[in-house]
Parts: structure tokens; C-alpha cells; sequence
């Protein structure tokens, strides 16, 4: 495995990275799991920040600062519910890594931290969520040199074991 990726159970609030993505939701203005948890560990000035931008549309991303978070920046991506697979959820996911490996690109940073998006409350199926992320990462980690750290942080178990499963298959070594 790319020795620059990291597979960890924890809390992506707690981690020094240069940036934590958060799975938002379209409004950008908190919710319930990782969005929320995000939120009320950055401070009533997240909010502020966000309310400001004016949303996200399903799969691109928005980048705000970090506030009381380690992270000095957060960068927003929304992904897409589950519906059938049908409706272009994989695309939109991919997008969101794609934009959120652009945003730290363009924030010129080293260190990135992202969660399980779309596999919580918006039903992605686990395994195919995975499989996108891992496959996304490695594609802009063989281009790209200015990222030495890329954290999939995990809420629990059972998404641990599939990142580890799926990291073996895609990522190798």
C-alpha cells in the first residue's frame, strides 16, 4: 500500500491533518453524524463561514477554515443518497474525492483527512463506497506529489474492516 495512506478507526475531529472533509449536506449548515460532530467541534464561526457560501451542490466541494478544530481547514463535499445505483451515485461520488483532492491541491496542502462519505444516513452501500474512495485516491496520489498524507478515518468496526479489505485488493502492499 501507498505508504502516503493511512487507515485508522477514530474521530476525524481529533486529527492533525492540514484539512478534515466533511460529508456534508447541501445547505453546508450542520446535520446529524460526521457533519454535526464537525460542527460542534469547530465552533459557532463554522457555521458563520458556511452560511455565507450559500450551499453545495451533490458532489462538488466548498472549503472553509477550521476554527477550533486541529485541522486548519475543513473542505465540504456532498454526497449523493443512495437510491438504486441507477441515478448516477457513483459518478457523484467520485466527484466528491476528485474535488476534494483538487481543493487541497489548490490549498497547496500535505495532509488530508477524510471520512466514509454517503455511507451513513445517505444509505451508499459500504463496500461500493470504498471501492470508490480507495480507487480515487490511488488514481490522484499517481499524479500528484504535493499530498504525503491522506487519512481514512473510521467510525466504528465494521468500516475499518472494509477500508482494510478493500485497501489489500485495490491498493496492494
Amino acid at each position: 500500500m501507498d505508504p502516503r495512506i493511512e487507515i485508522i478507526e477514530g474521530d476525524i475531529t481529533k486529527q492533525k491533518v492540514d484539512a478534515i472533509v466533511n460529508a456534508a449536506n447541501n445547505s453546508l449548515l450542520g446535520g446529524g453524524g460526521v457533519d454535526g460532530a464537525i460542527h460542534r467541534a469547530a465552533g459557532p464561526e463554522l457555521l458563520e463561514e458556511t452560511r455565507k457560501i450559500g450551499g453545495c451542490p451533490t458532489g462538488e466541494a466548498r472549503v472553509t477554515k477550521g476554527y477550533r478544530l486541529p485541522a486548519k481547514y475543513v473542505i465540504h463535499t456532498v454526497g449523493p443518497v443512495w437510491r438504486d445505483g441507477q441515478e448516477g451515485e457513483d459518478r457523484l461520488l467520485a466527484n466528491c474525492y476528485r474535488n476534494c483532492f483538487k481543493a487541497a491541491k489548490d490549498l497547496k496542502i500535505p495532509s488530508i483527512a477524510f471520512p466514509s462519505i454517503s455511507t451513513g444516513a445517505y444509505g451508499f452501500p459500504l463496500e461500493r463506497a470504498t471501492d470508490i474512495a480507495l480507487r480515487e485516491t490511488k488514481k490522484f496520489l499517481e499524479t500528484d506529489k504535493t499530498l504525503t498524507k491522506v487519512v481514512f478515518v473510521c467510525f466504528g468496526e465494521k468500516v475499518l474492516n472494509a477500508y482494510r479489505k478493500l485497501a489489500e485488493k485495490i491498493l496492494g502492499d
